[in-house]
């Protein structure tokens, strides 16, 4: 069974800055694809930024340029950097670790962009 414990929510002033954590507990962490979704209410979840071991990471339209997903094996640990944040960015924010047919989640954690 995989846990995902996700953290670094929080309030933060449009153009602020946010990192969140999300840290595993899986045996080969390296051999999944982890990624960050996000909810915001009313909306469906959303893809924001996925990450395999050795290829390059993905991210949706909406964050490019703003946000760096990246990924510690050793520390079985990936971390969103969200800089430049802005209002519509508010959401829950999830991580996400999938392998072939296999999708686990963490609880979420709150992201706000306000003034």
């Amino acid at each position: 069974q995989v846990q995902l414990v996700e953290s670094g929510g929080g309030l933060v002033q449009p153009g602020g800055s946010l990192r969140l954590s999300c840290a595993a507990s899986v045996n080969s962490f390296a051999i999944y694809t982890m990624g960050w979704y996000r909810q915001a209410p009313g909306k469906q979840r959303e893809l924001v930024a996925y990450i395999n071991t050795g290829p390059g990471p993905n991210y949706a339209d909406s964050v490019k340029g703003r946000f760096t997903i990246s990924r510690d094996n050793a520390k079985k640990t990936v971390f969103l950097q969200m800089n430049n944040l802005k209002p519509e960015d508010t959401a829950v924010y999830y991580c996400n670790a999938h392998l072939t047919r296999y999708d686990y989640w963490g609880q979420g954690t709150q992201v706000t962009v306000s003034s």
